[in-house]
């Protein structure tokens, strides 16, 4: 057999494959034409339901949380935070937006601010309750609540928990305002843990990295004190 009609053969050969699975494709399509198109169906109502969920429900609500949580943010902006956690007559707290719209972003963001309130009222334990239900993903408020989480075990004297949330708060952002703070304050807390050498190490960083910032402007005098002490 010549070359070409290998070549002939071989093309009918691909030809006739590829009919036959048509065929068998257009038979199941037949055989199974009702399950296919509830299927389809269901597909339709469910990314249908997601948008009209998304727009008609999730979205409003949102939109109500973000007035509802006014109020009690200038009330925290003026420290009357018993307002601010508990609303009065007139308008609702962190504590009331929380319990109605906590799946909003107003309402995660009222869990940080409740956290804070209880942290300034000096009730540590429920500003550790609050700060662990908020869930923050930016590069600012997501270190200090972890911070402040910190500053609250810390303030309860339990300096191991506080020195690891320190350094947990410094490791979730690279920017020049929290991540020498929290690294200074965990330099700080292994201090009074009596652990020198961590914190010169701490310190060591801060000059490293954010020679420029508040707390590399004077880190010098604590790499001293921390050295000296190790």
């Amino acid at each position: 057999m010549s070359k070409e009609k290998e070549i002939l053969k071989s093309g009918d050969e691909k030809l006739e494959a590829v009919e036959e699975a048509l065929s068998k494709t257009e038979k199941f399509i037949e055989n199974n034409q009702k399950l296919i198109s509830i299927v389809v169906g269901v597909l339709v109502v469910v990314v249908l339901g997601y948008f009209g969920l998304n727009r008609y429900y999730f979205e409003p609500r949102e939109k109500e949380a973000q007035v509802q949580i006014f109020a009690a943010q200038k009330y925290f902006e003026m420290d009357s935070l018993n307002k601010a956690l508990y609303g009065n007559d007139l308008n609702p707290g962190f504590i009331d937006v929380i319990d109605q719209y906590g799946s909003t972003k107003a309402g995660n963001l009222a869990k940080y601010y409740a956290g804070i309130s209880f942290l300034r009222q000096g009730n540590y334990q429920e500003a550790i309750n609050y700060l662990k239900k908020f869930n923050g993903k930016d590069n600012i408020i997501a270190p200090l609540a972890i911070g402040a989480m910190a500053d609250a075990y810390a303030e309860m004297n339990d300096l191991t928990k506080a020195g690891e949330l320190y350094m947990k708060a410094a490791g979730k952002s690279d920017n020049e305002f929290t991540k020498p703070m929290m690294l200074f304050k965990a330099g700080r807390t292994f201090e009074l843990s009596n652990n020198f050498k961590k914190a010169a190490e701490v310190y060591e960083k801060i000059k490293a990295e954010f020679p420029n910032s508040t707390e590399g402007r004077t880190i010098d005098k604590y790499i001293e004190r921390a050295k000296g002490k190790a």
